[in-house]
């Protein structure tokens, strides 16, 4: 583990800390949208410790990361009316990026994902990527709990 890689593309993601990007900004976890989602509203949740795996991850930062997961799955199911969703993490193999991350896809019956078999859909253009990134950061603003 190190705190910081500047090799890793979420690394950076979650230095540059950049509030139009994150749907999700906790102490320990940002979320961001997919960009290459499963279907739209595709979240993934990184600590913002560099650690690659799952089996890396230290024990007091599993409760913020699978926090950070219900919220986003909660939120999910209103900002694009989810029925429900599809959790995922892959340890090395599958592993795009080597940085432990989280998949939150929302799914309803009859989507078309069928085992591990994942399509993407992308966005249109920025714009449906940015309109998507606001929906899913409001409906995670009303999930969570209130702050103090």
């Amino acid at each position: 583990m190190t705190a910081f890689d500047p090799a890793c593309a979420f690394c950076r993601i979650v230095a540059d800390d950049d509030p139009d990007i994150l749907v999700y900004r906790s102490e320990h976890v940002v979320g961001f949208l997919d960009t290459r989602p499963v279907f739209h509203g595709h979240c993934l949740l990184v600590p913002r410790e560099h650690h690659e795996t799952l089996d890396e991850l230290p024990a007091e930062l599993a409760v913020p990361l699978l926090t950070a997961t219900q919220v986003t799955m909660r939120a999910l199911r209103a900002a694009v009316d989810a029925q429900g969703t599809f959790v995922a993490s892959n340890n090395v193999v599958s592993q795009s990026v080597p940085h432990l991350h989280v998949h939150v896809v929302p799914r309803r019956r009859r989507d078309g994902l069928r085992g591990f078999f994942w399509p993407r859909h992308p966005y249109a253009d920025d714009a449906a990527l940015q309109q998507m990134r606001d929906r899913v950061r409001a409906a995670i603003r009303k999930v969570l709990p209130p702050a103090g």
